[in-house]
């Protein structure tokens, strides 16, 4: 099948699985690629949490942070609990600066962000990405900020209503009645962005090679393994990567290494246009279109 086939029928696939997708495969050993509106903007939810951590190991490498310099962290930081971390823990904790590393990449642990954003702050996140050379990637707020939607604030019976304003209150030139969604004032990127973000974590570029490993180690040992690990993992593959979601937005940024020697980078943010909050079909068919492309590039 010719390139433009495929993907007119991934394209197809996509929308009547009810998602929008922006998706980009890279060889990063040919340069070679193939996406789906890979330039299209859209906010990044917990994708976040990689520039962090690039920031973050990159101060420490510095020698502008301690990565043992222990921190006192209060319970109740945010009125919406996460399904895992801090936000559950009901008593104060110490905790260091390399194991809120580890929490906010690992385990995706938004309060573990945000004490490492108190550190390092968004526009400083956002200053050492265009150091690095990376332009189009924009961290504007803290994670705390991601769980003030309104899915939070109606019950859990009318989450379907949350979801539909998520869906329909959208502009053309993508604005957003919730701030959240609004790429002018939230964190954004596009799968061309996370890629070239990925491919300067593991090809030679202008991040320390010390602080490029250590973000990959992060990122291979991500807990969040439901969207697009399933297709990518094997007993000759290594699949390192990072989880965002958001109301509707489900996302998905990694590398899968084979054993071979060969190794892509690939991105997928969507957007969900079924107002429910449970939807493992979604994920599974993020998997098998992002596995599709890359198929494609590896028996080019």
């Amino acid at each position: 099948m010719s390139t433009e086939a495929l993907l007119s029928e991934m394209r197809r696939q996509l929308h009547d699985g009810g998602l929008h997708g922006c998706l980009l495969v890279r060889d990063l050993r040919t340069g070679e690629e193939v996406g789906i509106a890979p330039d299209t903007q859209l906010p990044a939810a917990s994708l976040v949490k990689i520039p962090l951590a690039l920031a973050t190991a990159e101060r420490i490498r510095r020698g502008e942070l301690d990565g043992a310099t222990m921190l006192d962290v209060q319970p109740g930081r945010t009125s919406t609990p996460g399904p895992t971390g801090l936000s559950r823990f009901r008593h104060p904790a110490r905790i260091a600066v390399d194991d809120l590393l580890y929490l906010s990449t690992c385990v995706s642990d938004g309060a573990a962000a945000d004490v490492l954003f108190g550190l390092t702050p968004p526009d400083q996140v956002t200053g050492m990405l265009r150091e690095f050379g990376l332009r189009g990637i924009t961290v504007r707020h803290s994670l705390d900020e991601l769980t003030d939607t309104p899915l939070e604030r109606f019950d859990a019976s009318q989450a379907h209503l949350a979801l539909s304003l998520a869906i329909d209150a959208g502009t053309s030139g993508r604005g957003h009645r919730v701030p959240q969604l609004d790429t002018t004032r939230a964190s954004t990127g596009s799968a061309r962005s996370y890629v070239e973000l990925l491919q300067a974590l593991w090809t030679p570029s202008a991040i320390h090679p010390e602080v490029a490993e250590h973000v990959r180690g992060l990122m291979a040992h991500n807990l969040i393994r439901h969207r697009l690990a399933p297709d990518f993992s094997s007993d000759a593959t290594t699949w390192s990567s990072k989880t965002g979601t958001l109301l509707n937005l489900r996302h998905e940024i990694g590398v899968v290494e084979h054993s071979d020697g060969q190794a892509f980078a690939i991105a997928v943010l969507t957007e969900s246009l079924v107002p429910a909050s449970a939807q493992p079909g979604a994920d599974a068919l993020m998997a098998q279109v992002a596995r599709t492309l890359r198929d494609h590039l590896r028996q080019r």
